[in-house]
């Protein structure tokens, strides 16, 4: 189907993403030019006598949104560009010494630069405070090791205009644990990463029964609580900042086809993909909402012999890739070509269910949802065995394995028979990622199995000129619906939106998939900012009890939930339920002359803690001979850190007058607390009529406006302000955890439209991702 008759978002998702400008040549005039592009790059994996035949095959898989590969393949596949058109890695084992370390940072670093987001575990090195043999230091804990990861993604730019992402695990009885979990509640730290813990059955055996736990390392307990506690803590976490997220350990080890050859201790970003050290994952989507017949009717039905069909050219279509693909290490080419594990998931999911007029989340919507992923099942592994059969098992196929694997009992006595006789292709088949652009790409259909999230919302659109428009946006379904029977006509309860779900609901639909799934799914069970904390535990409980391999739970929070949402008054008054204004506080003040007066101030100054920690910032400035110090060292209050002094300090004398009593302004300000923002604010705007200068690419009016920048550097690297993606100079302050304003603002373009879903915050006003 020509892109010219599909919304004007999926024209613009084109041109952003997947259109091929080359620098010298000319650019792809229409998306039938993208689409052959792709299928004569997978093809060419074939012998010459089939390519022409499956170049043509693939390009009507295509064409028609039917089947869409992720977008490293759309963007990549015959450009010759030096990128990887595999999605995600999981990283080798990290050795407890320094130089594995670093050479893991290395090959994460060059994994990135291709385009590959990363999943580390971290449970293999020693805890903090742990000695370091021949070298009389103590280790300082994979935590903070992850910052080093963290910092190098900050500076690499992946494929295109995308930066890395990275899943961190560890293990729930490695004795920094504790630390892991509590990462995130620092909002400055980690903001690269994505966690979750390793969760054993033997640790949920021992929450079940209120048992202790031990918290160990190489084999010494260092630590020893209540599961419980631990239990409570992850889930508290979760709760409050949306991470860690919980993978189910032994479940994915267990029901792996390949456990025979692999043990699995990480997963891609998104988590749809546990992976061994250097294992790949390599997605492709069935569109299941363009596979619908007759649409809003009682005779409504998903096209059965068509999905089949288009499975297997999927499957074709996916193992070519490992072909043709770059890899960014050896060792991932060597992974991928010993194993060929592909990931064919679906998306449209809950649109088709629209078209069939089923309810998203009831009994009958996931046992229909079951049916069409089973026969995706059996479709995939009856194709791979025949491509075993024409071009040979994966290297590592073991006949006896193989066939103890949960995924082969699953299957039907004749699907079973084609593997008995032929082996597979591929060691893993199918996976359900997040869809979030390729789904726009195929007209804005619902993402992935996420139900949908608005029918209708305002996208708004930066021109290259510099300005912007809004357009709407509308769910592929519900356009569809206002075309057969108008404008005016009143939706039918099956049109159901995110918002309208249950937690039970969404865990209901991911359990029905989950079941004919080899890998995992990303799915996440929105919920809603009034759920109890006792509620809010009980669906991980759930999610465990319906064979879920991992769960991620997203609740508006004061770090996620109300991401660059600005503060109201009461944000320093976290028991306050409405935004009214903090009372003033009569003090005596002894006034200069001897005399009393009765000064008013609006909030008492705060005391200084005995010690405080800061920070201490070098500054060039061209009319001084010696650099500028500035010094800030901050409070902490209520969990988080807030300026409270500020030093400034040079060799030269000049300006010794002027920041001696601008420190001591500035101090006494921090020191009355509320929101201080306008500090920044008010020096970046201070204009110099003898000039300015260009630091860091960008032109600075004044020294005061470079001690502004500092002081706004800081508030942000802890936490205290959050960047508005608008624009430099807006500042907006982090609700505290109490009281929140959950209005979701994206850090790329400021608009309110940013959601979480499936592992991902999502922003449908400018594409911008977080880990997808």
């Amino acid at each position: 189907m020509a892109l010219d008759i599909l919304p004007r978002i999926s024209q613009q998702i084109w041109e952003q993403k997947y259109r091929f400008s080359p620098e010298h040549g000319r650019a792809e005039a229409s998306i039938e030019e993208s689409w052959r592009r792709v299928a004569g790059a997978i093809a060419a994996a074939e012998s010459e006598p089939l390519r022409t035949e499956w170049e043509r095959r693939f390009y009507d898989a295509m064409s028609g949104f039917e089947f869409l590969p992720a977008g490293r393949i759309l963007s990549g596949a015959g450009t010759g560009r030096s990128v990887t058109l595999f999605n995600c890695f999981v990283m080798g084992r990290i050795e407890d010494d320094m130089a594995s370390i670093f050479e893991n940072v290395k090959e994460a670093a060059l994994t990135m630069q291709q385009g590959g987001g990363i999943g580390h575990d971290f449970s293999t090195l020693r805890p903090k405070g742990a000695p370091v043999k021949g070298v009389g230091a103590d280790a300082s804990g994979p935590v903070s090791f992850m910052d080093v990861w963290d910092a190098m993604c900050r500076t690499i730019m992946s494929a295109g205009s995308r930066r890395g992402a990275m899943m961190a695990t560890l293990a729930c009885d490695h004795p920094d644990i504790e630390a892991f979990i509590e990462a995130k509640a620092d909002p400055a730290r980690l903001r690269n990463f994505n966690l979750s813990v390793l969760v054993s059955d033997a640790f949920m055996d021992a929450v079940q029964n209120d048992a202790a736990w031990d918290l160990t390392f190489e084999g010494k307990v260092h630590k020893t609580l209540p599961a419980r506690r631990l239990w409570d803590m992850i889930m508290r976490s979760a709760y409050d900042y949306a991470e860690p997220g919980v993978i189910f350990i032994d479940r994915v080890n267990r029901e792996n086809n390949l456990n025979y050859c692999e043990t699995i201790h990480a997963t891609n970003p998104c988590g749809e993909q546990p992976l061994p050290p250097y294992g790949a994952c390599l997605l492709g989507s069935i569109n299941l909402a363009r596979l619908v017949r007759e649409p809003f009717t009682e005779a409504a039905s998903l096209d059965e012999t068509r999905l089949v069909e288009l499975v297997a050219v999927a499957v074709r279509f996916l193992d070519n890739v490992i072909d043709v693909s770059n890899f960014p290490l050896e060792a991932q080419r060597r992974e991928a070509l010993a194993k060929r594990r592909i990931g064919l998931g679906i998306t449209g999911l809950a649109d088709a269910l629209i078209f069939c007029r089923m309810h998203y989340g009831s009994v009958k919507a996931a046992e229909l949802a079951g049916r069409w992923m089973a026969l995706i099942e059996k479709a995939a592994y009856e194709a791979s065995a025949l491509l075993a059969a024409e071009k040979g098992a994966f290297p590592l196929y073991d006949a006896a394995s193989f066939v103890e694997s949960a995924a082969f009992k699953r299957l039907d006595p004749a699907t079973a028979g084609l593997i008995r006789q032929h082996g597979v292709r591929n060691g893993l088949l199918t996976s359900i990622a997040p869809t979030g652009t390729i789904s726009l790409l195929a007209g804005n259909v619902s993402s992935g199995i996420e139900p949908v999230f608005d029918f209708t919302y305002q996208r708004r659109i930066l021109e290259a000129n510099g300005s912007s428009r809004e357009e709407t946006v509308e769910d592929y379904a519900h356009a569809q619906f206002r075309r057969m029977f108008g404008k005016t006509a009143s939706l039918p309860d099956y049109f159901v939106s995110t918002g309208s779900l249950t937690p039970a609901q969404h865990l209901r639909m991911q359990a029905a998939l989950q079941r004919h799934v080899d890998s995992s799914i990303s799915k996440t069970v929105n919920c809603p900012a009034d759920l109890g904390f006792a509620a809010f535990k009980e669906l991980y409980r759930d999610a465990y009890a319906l064979g879920l391999k991992g769960c991620t739970a997203y609740r508006p929070n004061a770090i996620t939930g109300s991401v660059l949402a600005k503060a109201s008054p009461d944000v320093e008054n976290p028991e306050a339920k409405t935004a009214e204004p903090v009372p003033a506080v009569p003090m005596l003040a002894r006034a200069g002359g001897g005399g009393s007066a009765e000064v008013v101030y609006m909030a008492k100054p705060l005391e200084r803690d005995p010690v405080l920690s800061g920070n201490t910032y070098k500054l060039k400035w061209a009319d001084s001979d010696h650099a500028i110090y500035v010094t800030i060292n901050d409070l902490l209050q209520d969990g988080r850190r807030r300026p409270f002094e500020i030093f400034i300090n040079s060799k030269n004398l000049e300006h010794y007058a002027w920041t001696v009593a601008l420190t001591r302004m500035i101090s006494a300000v921090f020191r009355r607390g509320g929101d201080v923002s306008f500090v920044v604010e008010e020096l970046k705007a201070v204009f110099d009529p003898r000039g300015g200068q260009w630091m860091g690419g960008r032109y600075v009016p004044s020294l005061l406006a470079a001690i502004g920048d500092i002081i706004e550097q800081h508030m942000v690297s802890t936490g205290f302000l959050l960047k508005d993606g608008a624009g430099d100079e807006m500042l907006q302050s982090r609700k505290a955890t109490a009281g929140l304003n959950t209005a979701r603002h994206c850090p790329r373009c400021g608009s309110g439209a940013l959601h979480y879903s499936e592992g991902c915050l999502q922003c449908r006003d400018c594409g911008y991702s977080k880990c997808s």
